[in-house]
């Protein structure tokens, strides 16, 4: 409790008898971090190996009419069932949680961020809370159900959450006093190379979309949806990167509310 104050500033004080209450769950954030981000990664893959295993000619089509091997992230997560419903529990699970993590990076950025960048929190949240947003709204309204409304919300997730990634990097390397916390150095070092590799996976995705429209090659189209699914998925390894942020801390749930101790 008291490495905790030191390191966040934190003024949370038990409710009296709350700690030895049997009505209780304390759960390590580091642990629910692995979770929030577990629920999309286990989602997608299901989507992917679903549809090569059951649906592989109508997910691989293009109007190309070439050989793909790999469907489109829009394909696998929002054309067939079951794998749409599956994304959708999964995206609408780790909406809610992530939230409650929203309002734990308020407090972090707040207790570690220089005053006179006030301005770039602002701009960290707002782009964190608008990427959740576009993610489930993309994932919810499919290319099949609203394709303008889908590739808005898909445009939208791209723009922000890189504008996130550089602007939460800028935060740590600039905005704050060097990082002492072994944690949070390693939760530091994991954004840079995750937003690293995101900026070339989103370069080579369009790369490959290109050529696959303006020359219609085999297995290109395929290409395109690797890059993708690296964009995804350095995604993920970017807000995982909470679990060391945060490191140490615990979500306790009682029948007098939730509280991070």
């Amino acid at each position: 409790m008291d490495i905790f104050k030191q390191r966040y500033g934190s003024e949370y004080t038990p409710l009296v008898g709350e700690e030895h209450s049997k009505y209780r769950i304390v759960i390590p954030f580091n642990k629910l971090a692995w979770f929030t981000v577990g629920l999309p990664f286990f989602g997608f893959l299901f989507c992917i190996i679903w549809s090569i295993t059951y649906n592989f000619e109508a997910a691989t089509s293009t109007h190309c009419q070439v050989y793909n091997v790999l469907p489109s992230i829009s394909a696998a997560i929002g054309h067939f069932e079951p794998q749409k419903n599956v994304w959708k529990l999964a995206i609408a699970l780790q909406a809610i949680i992530r939230s409650f993590i929203f309002y734990m990076y308020y407090q972090y950025y707040h207790q570690t961020i220089y005053k006179w960048a006030q301005g770039v929190i602002n701009l960290a949240l707002f782009t964190y809370a608008i990427e959740n947003i576009s993610l489930f709204t993309l994932s919810f309204w499919t290319s099949n159900e609203n394709y303008a409304l889908h590739k808005v919300s898909f445009i939208t997730f791209l723009i922000t959450s890189f504008i996130h990634m550089i602007v939460v990097c800028y935060m740590g390397k600039y905005c704050r006093s060097t990082m002492k916390d072994s944690s949070e150095i390693k939760a530091y070092t994991i954004k840079t190379r995750a937003m690293l590799l995101n900026v070339i996976s989103i370069l080579s995705a369009c790369y490959f979309f290109w050529k696959h429209n303006k020359y219609c090659e085999p297995l290109v189209y395929s290409l395109f949806a690797l890059s993708e699914y690296m964009v995804v998925l350095t995604n993920m390894l970017f807000h995982l990167t909470a679990a060391w942020d945060f490191a140490g801390r615990k979500i306790l749930i009682s029948l007098r509310g939730i509280r991070v101790i």
